[in-house]
């Protein structure tokens, strides 16, 4: 008897330990996912921080240096539904551990860059790999998590370019201006050599993460329904990119503060936006549509407030705190509308979501920098936000009623022919 229950025990033990090992692996596979997109946020965000310093290095004005911004999200657009539908067929893992190669070099040679040209491409190169990273790992989460979890799924991945906000640009924010913007790249591309070592690493090596047809990849691009939710996105979320690009002047020139005062309002954005994306990824799983129309709705009132009174000091830092935590509630609705449109291709949906949300980079810093140009002044950027946002508001709002609608008429059609009626045609 003794011996049996020893022996039970220890077999007790020995599950405990199994469960808890395998919960750590888990734990390490999600954080090493969340560091590779914490690399990504980085050079996104980095360049935004540093853009005075490389418009003074290549002698252009600040409106012409917005266009490497606009460079690196073109390369997101074009490049991540473009290489996830090429690599669909490729096993999950190996297709991180090639976009995350990739993005090193992309800034690397930011770093070397020796003209504004030469430094447009290198941004444009860097941009590729960054949406079907997202997809890709949206997918490694997913099946990491279970089923029934997308949306907090898609949060935790896009925790790695919240933390970036706060943390990572801000640091090379600090670094391009103690040692040269060209360092704060070098500095990247090394924390994505760690990245590309984690990733070889710790994420699983399964067969249920290999990919699929490329036809089926294909016919998601087909259904309405997609396009729609990504216009959604790439207006309404491009108040981000209007406020966020012009970080740097609004502080400095806008609220007369000190350069140092630059790395604090990117690590208050960032909270805001690691803030925002942990409630967004609840409310995508429960309420799908709730969280879009509060984020929305809630970053109209912020901006409102920063753009009437963002010359003051802590108007301007708390309203960039608001502006980023209300606008990432609404990324996992996003995230888990396009798959619910498109639930046979995730991880082109990923790379989708991540398209539109740089489109929305690319019409937001635009939008500011034609505001600002137009002689406006700096705050103009904000209600250029204001207006983008507003819009995409409204045209989801549109999409909602026209899909309930049509989706009554349907039950209604159903319902009259199981009742043996045929319904009339309408005059």
């Amino acid at each position: 008897m003794l011996n049996e229950g020893y022996n039970a025990q220890c077999a007790s033990v020995r599950v405990h330990c199994t469960n808890a090992q395998q919960l750590g692996q888990r734990k390490l596979s999600l954080l090493t996912l969340a560091l590779g997109t914490f690399c990504i946020g980085t050079s996104e965000f980095a360049s935004m921080g540093i853009l005075q310093l490389f418009a003074d290095s290549f002698a252009v004005d600040i409106p012409t240096a917005t266009h490497a911004i606009t460079a690196y999200a073109l390369g997101v657009v074009l490049g991540g539904p473009a290489v996830t539908i090429l690599a669909a067929s490729l096993n999950r893992r190996l297709l991180l551990l090639g976009l995350m190669a990739l993005f090193i070099a992309g800034n690397i040679l930011s770093a070397v860059s020796t003209g504004f040209p030469m430094l447009l491409f290198a941004r444009f190169l860097s941009g590729i790999p960054q949406g079907a990273y997202f997809g890709a790992a949206a997918v490694v989460a997913s099946y990491i998590v279970g089923p029934g979890q997308g949306g907090r799924a898609f949060a935790l991945v896009m925790t790695g370019l919240t933390v970036a906000t706060i943390f990572g640009s801000p640091l090379a924010t600090f670094v391009g201006q103690l040692l040269g913007w060209r360092n704060s790249y070098l500095a990247v591309s090394g924390l994505g050599v760690l990245a590309l070592l984690a990733l070889w690493i710790w994420v699983p090596r399964a067969s249920a993460l290999d990919g699929g047809p490329v036809v089926q990849e294909l016919e998601a691009l087909k259904r309405p329904a997609v396009w729609a939710m990504m216009a959604v996105a790439a207006l309404g979320v491009a108040s981000i990119f209007a406020v966020y690009t012009f970080i740097g002047p609004l502080v400095t020139d806008g609220a007369f503060l000190a350069p140092g005062w630059t790395p604090i309002a990117l690590g208050l954005f960032g909270l805001g936006m690691t803030a925002g994306n942990l409630l967004g990824g609840r409310l995508a799983d429960t309420h799908p549509s709730r969280g879009l129309i509060a984020g929305f709705g809630c970053a109209l009132i912020v901006l409102a407030v920063l753009g009437a009174g963002g010359g003051h000091v802590w108007i301007l830092m708390l309203g960039l705190f608001g502006v980023g935590a209300t606008m990432m509630v609404a990324i996992p609705t996003i995230q888990i509308r396009l798959t619910q449109a498109a639930p046979d291709a995730p991880a082109l949906m990923g790379a989708m979501n991540l398209a539109a949300l740089n489109v929305a980079n690319a019409i937001g810093a635009w939008a500011g920098a034609r505001t600002i140009a137009s002689g406006y002044g700096l705050l103009s950027a904000v209600w250029a936000g204001f207006g983008l946002t507003l819009a995409g508001l409204l045209l989801f709002i549109f999409i909602s009623r026209t899909g309930r609608r049509r989706v009554g008429g349907e039950s209604a059609a159903i319902a009259l022919g199981q009742g043996g009626l045929q319904p009339t045609e309408s005059k």
